[in-house]
């Protein structure tokens, strides 16, 4: 494969990449975003190359690319909400020291994350839903035997006034 074809394909690679890719300089300044990136965060190339990091991203963030950068150390597995976007990401950031740069990639994780809310919400619903059945049948039992005991006094009245009878003949 020639050198042409070969960035070619790594152009549609990252133009079709699903995940979010951001690079930032020494200054974290934006130098490099992909499509997948600006469809996450509803922002357009344009906007946001050159620009301070701080302007789209929190300072949290903003202190993980100084972390990676002031120690060359990877983060991995950083799990981050993004509320204001409805995003969920799980990020890995790294530097690539010869080009004085901070790369971050962004797995969306927002679908496994509701998927784990509407899970969590139908689990809270049913111990609900088996509460109050239980509780109705507490209820039930109850009266049941409050019946029994009313029942079982009366036949115990009658029968004292039988053997009250037959002890009197």
């Amino acid at each position: 494969m020639s050198e042409n074809n070969q960035d070619h394909l790594w152009q549609l690679i990252w133009k079709y990449d699903p995940n979010a890719l951001i690079v930032v300089d020494a200054d974290m300044h934006v130098k490099l975003v992909n499509p997948a990136f600006c469809t996450m965060f509803n922002l357009q190339t344009t906007d946001i190359i050159d620009q301070p990091v701080s302007l789209f991203l929190d300072e949290d963030d903003i202190e993980n690319f100084k972390q990676v950068w002031e120690t060359n150390e990877v983060i991995r597995g950083k799990e981050k909400e993004y509320s204001q976007y409805h995003l969920y990401v799980n990020q890995v950031i790294f530097p690539i020291e010869d080009q004085s740069i901070v790369a971050c990639i962004m797995v969306n994780m927002t679908h496994e994350l509701d998927q784990k809310r509407e899970l969590r919400k139908i689990k809270n619903e049913t111990i609900k839903k088996v509460n109050e059945v239980v509780d109705n049948q507490m209820k039930v039992v109850q009266e049941i035997a409050g019946l029994l005991g009313e029942t079982t006094a009366e036949t115990k009245v009658s029968l004292l006034k039988i053997i009250q009878m037959l002890e009197r003949e």
